[in-house]
């Protein structure tokens, strides 16, 4: 796809392990942001958590919660649905992260664009 960028290969996403950071420009400014790979697909968001703009990540890359099946901000206990976002537990609750859109290409993951989508 014209405009697409590489975020990394695709084998670097395990299912449920650390996520790949990376960058996006948004509104003139680069904002911090990541991959990972949920029930097969890859999913990317910016990393900042819906209650307060702190990324998610105390450790580079981790995540997911002990169990692998939310994504968690490490500062205040938010839990975000991998698949779409959406804050189901914690001060955001009903919130939800900003999408990114990625595809998985010939062993590749890409970024569509730099537009990010807000929930």
């Amino acid at each position: 796809m014209a405009g697409a960028r590489l975020i990394c290969a695709a084998d670097a996403l395990v299912e449920g392990g650390d996520g790949v950071r990376f960058t996006v420009a948004r509104a003139g400014e680069e904002m911090p942001a990541f991959a990972i790979r949920y029930e097969g697909r890859v999913h990317a968001y910016l990393n900042r958590c819906a209650h307060r703009s702190v990324e998610l990540d105390w450790e580079p890359g981790r995540f997911f919660d002990r169990e692998r099946r939310f994504l968690i901000c490490a500062m205040h206990g938010a839990l975000y649905e991998p698949s779409s976002g959406h804050c189901v537990a914690g001060p955001c609750a009903g919130g939800g992260l900003v999408k990114l859109e990625v595809f998985e290409k010939n062993n590749a993951v890409f970024l569509v664009s730099e537009d990010a989508t807000e929930r």
